[in-house]
């Protein structure tokens, strides 16, 4: 009894192991491996490590030491979520994130709708609105140190209507006033991103829109912005990013958090925990619990600017 063998159907040529493990362009994934490693090296590794130390009493000791690190559970997240200094800091992000990212988004996107059109002048405006955002933050705090200080020349301006206690010292006015200084400093690559965008979006629309008696604020709701929406989308989630790490701006704005911590960061606190108190595990629990938070956030905008 002989078997039949049945013929392969013609234009579908048979796979090989190497084409089945890595596709059908192997040398893609040789160009894109080098990426692959920084991002397992850079941040996969470290995020996997403080994932491991939040759940073991971890704490720093000399090089070469041997020492036992018990696990101990959600004992380091218990620690964190009944810290008032750690809530307060995520409410804080949390105020920072409700007035940079709208902020943000808005400004972005009517400057670039602007710098977009045919006006004098534009390359400087577009250089312009870019040099903060490659200015070293400390240069920048320090020009707006000078501006808004307690005897700085905006209160001078000000004279009676500046605020008491002083922008910087005022615990209500202190992270509102950092996510406007953020602001204004990272608009430029967010510009960016939207001129980009705005060249993908096709001209005839418009003239379309202008034909049909549509004036410049119903080309802008109906054409312009459905046309950025994935850059919307990215705006938001860097944004959302940029201002769940920030660090620098308060610590150096407000002296650390202050004042009495209504502009502390999460990642300020973490390192208040972390590197001043030597609590590296208390530390890398409000880091996880602030990725997971991240996370969750970023998922939320996307699902809610990208729904149709």
């Amino acid at each position: 009894m002989t078997t039949a063998t049945v013929p392969r159907p013609a234009g579908k040529p048979r796979r090989s192991r190497l084409a089945t493990v890595f596709g059908r362009q192997p040398l893609g994934i040789a160009f894109a491996a080098p990426y692959a490693v920084f991002l397992a090296a850079v941040f996969a590794y470290p995020l996997g490590l403080a994932v491991w130390i939040s759940f073991h009493d971890y704490f720093f000791t000399a090089p070469g030491a041997s020492v036992d690190r018990p696990f101990v559970g959600f004992d380091n997240y218990a620690t964190v979520l009944s810290d008032p200094d750690v809530r307060r800091s995520f409410y804080n992000v949390g105020v920072f994130l409700v007035i940079n990212v709208p902020l943000t988004v808005v400004l972005a996107l009517l400057l670039a709708n602007a710098l977009n059109a045919p006006i004098r002048g534009r390359t400087f405006f577009r250089s312009s609105f870019y040099v903060p955002y490659v200015t070293a933050s400390v240069a920048c705090v320090a020009v707006w140190l000078f501006l808004f200080s307690e005897g700085g020349m905006v209160n001078q301006v000000l004279g009676k209507f500046a605020p008491d206690p002083s922008w910087l010292v005022n615990s209500t006015l202190a992270m509102p006033f950092i996510a406007v200084f953020v602001t204004w400093k990272q608009l430029g690559l967010y510009i960016l991103l939207y001129l980009a965008a705005l060249q993908s979006v096709p001209k005839e629309l418009y003239e379309s829109s202008s034909v049909d008696g549509a004036n410049r604020w119903q080309q802008l709701r109906n054409v312009t912005i459905p046309g950025v929406r994935p850059a919307t989308t990215l705006v938001v989630i860097l944004a959302t990013i940029t201002g769940a790490n920030l660090f620098t701006e308060p610590y150096l704005l407000t002296n650390g958090g202050g004042p009495d911590g209504a502009s502390a960061s999460p990642v300020l606190v973490m390192y208040q925990k972390g590197i001043e108190q030597g609590n590296p595990d208390v530390a890398s629990a409000i880091g996880v619990l602030l990725v997971a938070a991240v996370l969750v956030i970023s998922l939320i905008n996307r699902r809610l600017l990208e729904r149709d």
